[in-house]
């Protein structure tokens, strides 16, 4: 029985472990890569060295970005009364692609969740709150996701933002509960920006 190269093994395993990739399609993709040309291989493996290498968190809002500040903080033209918080920087991507929000964002990187051994001190829940007391935010949109865990954690942030006067709304509920925001079209998110409501 022949057996793959110890490189084309390895290869696949590494590829196993993204999310949503299983063996066979590991396999489908390190044959691909196989039948490239040698510059189309390595320009995949470039582009992954340059993203490692030049991306990183925003310093204010933690979304991606390759300098200090992301394009959305550097933007002088922002909303800057309005901070609409969201769980990933793809919830982020997500709510600019509708083009309806011109704001501000806070990105938490994740979501309170227990069962996952996730806690608030290891998300950006700390620098969130030092953001809202430090600035002149007339709005905080809470947009996690409508789950059980996006709930609950924007139910901490309320929490920990009890003694500010800041308004606090949430994302209306056009968005179906248990569903996320990258999965979202624009025109139910649009929907729910508009008609975003006082967080109960």
């Amino acid at each position: 029985m022949t057996e793959l190269t110890e490189s084309v093994v390895q290869t696949m395993k590494e590829f196993e472990k993204l999310p949503g990739i299983g063996k066979k399609s590991a396999e489908r993709i390190v044959y691909h890569l196989l039948k490239l040309s040698k510059p189309e291989a390595l320009a995949l493996s470039d582009a992954i060295r340059h993203m490692k290498e030049k991306v990183r968190y925003c310093k204010c809002c933690f979304n991606l970005a390759e300098n200090e500040l992301c394009d959305v903080c550097s933007d002088p033209n922002r909303d800057s009364s309005l901070l609409c918080v969201v769980e990933q920087p793809r919830d982020l991507i997500a709510l600019e692609n509708t083009g309806r929000f011109r704001g501000l964002y806070h990105v938490l990187l994740g979501r309170v969740s227990p069962l996952d051994d996730v806690n608030p001190d290891q998300l950006t829940i700390d620098a969130l709150v030092e953001r809202v007391r430090s600035g002149n935010f007339k709005e905080i949109i809470m947009a996690t996701n409508p789950t059980v865990e996006g709930d609950g954690t924007a139910l901490t942030i309320i929490n920990r933002l009890a003694d500010t006067p800041v308004k606090i709304t949430r994302l209306a509920r056009g968005i179906t509960t248990g569903s996320t925001l990258e999965f979202a079209n624009n025109e139910m998110l649009t929907d729910a920006i508009q008609g975003r409501q006082q967080f109960e």
